[in-house]
């Protein structure tokens, strides 16, 4: 009976910690968009310096994320997720002193390594703390968390940054952060994995080529396409990022598996994952700046109006998590990117330098159901696409493409803004937007194409149907 009593004790409090540290490795992807007008006005910096208080963050967070995983396995993930709470935190107390642009990028970048190391560990401790037939309801809890701080974080960034100041999104994470250290040591059990030995070249190939490409993109507004500088970045990152697939096929115990990608499903959701977070997170950086800078709406009520694309996966995603169970996820991904791309596309035609809410909210809104629609089946699809024994390494690579794909949008959404468009009047900011949000949404219906490409679910006519193979192939058939 103590022991039964003990057990739930320690799946409530695992499912407790874990949670409330996937929101604000979850909440700091969003948070700052709705304060970058008050950042740039506090802080000073260009338009790349604002990608880089973004991007800092999720590109550290994607190129990290299955590192700090592997780290966890073969060092202990309890030692390592505390201590990637303890970096996450400190940098987050940096990032809010920070007195310049400058510093509070590299701060940035520091919480994103901090993430990274804890983000992917919180889903290990969870499954290795809660008894398997609760483990359904606990991922539930889980990620509706996380949903949640998704859905709130330009409405938190913009609420603290109007009410208080900009400091306090990054504040947020201090006091969370200290009572989540003690809580771990004395609550959570150490476990550790197979020890497989550390990609290091992998990790170093991956992080320079995406650097590379991300800083190429950047600066190419600023510097000229074909200065030497912006060159160089994009040639290198190229280079390093062939290198990493050639080393990803010859290593023994590679980050990324490439031999994973010969399944057309898991090929065809990372693509479509890496598509839509590119349209999703440039149209964010963007839009945000659009309704305050441009719209004279505060930063509370720029996030509150934001909320109908951000929040809808909290109401849509059940539906959708029971369409995808009958009809199958392909075709209720492939439907939500449809959405999104026109909802983006409407937003970009609908936009003028005094544009209505009214005018915006149908396009927000169908954004917001195409996102919702993606999220419910998309983790399954990811999990149903490999073997049970390399569910780890999937989920880590789809988490670790879609951040990239977030870092890439900012960059490649802003590089066309700037080349069409800027801050000097409502007017020029539009003309910089439009075809932004043209590129966005043309890469999320690109997502959708990607999607049409995983294979259908068969339904099984009976249990002499069924496959016999561990495979996953076996069990789909071609897409028509």
């Amino acid at each position: 009976m103590s022991q039964q009593t003990a057990s739930g004790g320690s799946a409530a409090w695992a499912l407790v910690i874990t949670s409330v540290a996937g929101f604000m490795a979850a909440l700091d992807n969003l948070v700052v968009t709705t304060a970058l007008p008050s950042i740039r006005e506090d802080l000073g910096g260009a338009l790349h310096d604002l990608e880089w208080t973004v991007s800092a963050y999720t590109l550290t967070f994607a190129v990290l994320l299955m590192f700090g995983a592997a780290l966890g396995d073969r060092f202990g993930r309890r030692r390592l997720f505390i201590a990637g709470i303890t970096v996450f935190t400190a940098s987050s107390a940096a990032a809010a002193m920070a007195p310049g642009i400058d510093s509070l990028i590299a701060a940035r970048a520091v919480q994103g390594a901090g993430a990274a190391v804890m983000m992917p560990l919180t889903l290990t401790l969870l499954t290795a703390a809660v008894p398997e037939a609760r483990r359904g309801m606990a991922y539930g809890i889980w990620g509706a968390v996380n949903g949640l701080a998704v859905a709130s974080g330009p409405l938190v960034g913009g609420s603290l940054t109007e009410h208080i100041s900009w400091h306090w999104i990054f504040w947020l994470n201090v006091p969370l952060g200290l009572i989540l250290v003690p809580l771990a040591r004395l609550r959570l059990a150490e476990s550790r994995g197979t020890g497989a030995p550390l990609d290091l070249p992998g990790t170093l190939l991956a992080s320079g080529g995406l650097f590379g490409i991300v800083y190429g993109l950047v600066r190419g507004p600023v510097d000229g396409w074909t200065g030497t500088v912006v060159l160089t970045g994009l040639s290198a990152g190229a280079t390093l990022l062939v290198g990493f697939v050639l080393h990803s096929i010859r290593a023994e115990n590679p980050m990324l598996p490439m031999r994973l990608f010969r399944s057309r499903a898991f090929a065809g959701i990372n693509a479509a994952s890496l598509l839509m977070f590119l349209g999703m997170f440039g149209s964010i950086f963007l839009l945000s700046q659009y309704m305050q800078g441009v719209l004279g709406y505060s930063p509370t009520e720029a996030g509150l109006r934001m909320l109908p694309w951000t929040g809808m996966p909290m109401l849509v995603a059940p539906i959708a998590g029971i369409l995808s169970d009958r009809i199958g996820g392909r075709p209720v991904v492939a439907t939500g990117l449809f959405l999104q791309a026109l909802g983006l596309g409407h937003l970009a035609v609908v936009a003028t330098a005094d544009a209505s809410y009214a005018a915006q909210l149908p396009a927000l809104i169908t954004s917001g159901i195409g996102m919702a629609l993606y999220f419910a089946p998309a983790s399954s699809l990811v999990m149903s696409s490999v073997l049970p024994k390399e569910q780890g390494i999937a989920s880590g690579a789809n988490n670790a493409l879609r951040e990239v794909g977030g870092a890439l949008g900012i960059a490649i959404m802003a590089s066309i803004f700037a080349s069409r468009g800027g801050y000097e009047s409502g007017q020029a900011f539009v003309d910089g937007m439009r075809p932004a949000l043209v590129t966005g949404a043309a890469a999320v219906a690109l997502a959708g194409v990607a999607a049409l490409f995983i294979p259908a679910r068969r339904r099984p006519a009976g249990p002499a149907s069924l496959p016999v193979g561990p495979a996953p192939e076996p069990v789909l058939e071609k897409a028509s």
